[in-house]
């Protein structure tokens, strides 16, 4: 963090900051998020959604084509 004074642009209320209720969506969040968390391990293998993906679409595809 910054040890620089907070500031706000002119054109944003201060009182629209301090109304926001800190939370407010943490329990939504937690029951309809797919994150899913990626062992350290397996990251460098994984780095992103595109590549997990594409794992799992192959997997699929593999466990298909071996119960057939």
């Amino acid at each position: 963090m910054s040890n620089e004074k907070d500031s706000l642009r002119d054109e944003y209320d201060p009182e629209l900051i301090k109304s926001g209720i800190r939370g407010k969506y943490v329990s939504d969040y937690e029951k309809e998020t797919n994150i899913v968390l990626i062992d350290p391990d397996l990251h460098e293998l994984f780095p992103d959604s595109a590549s997990v993906n594409r794992a799992l679409r192959e997997y699929l595809l593999n466990k298909k084509q071996a119960s057939a």
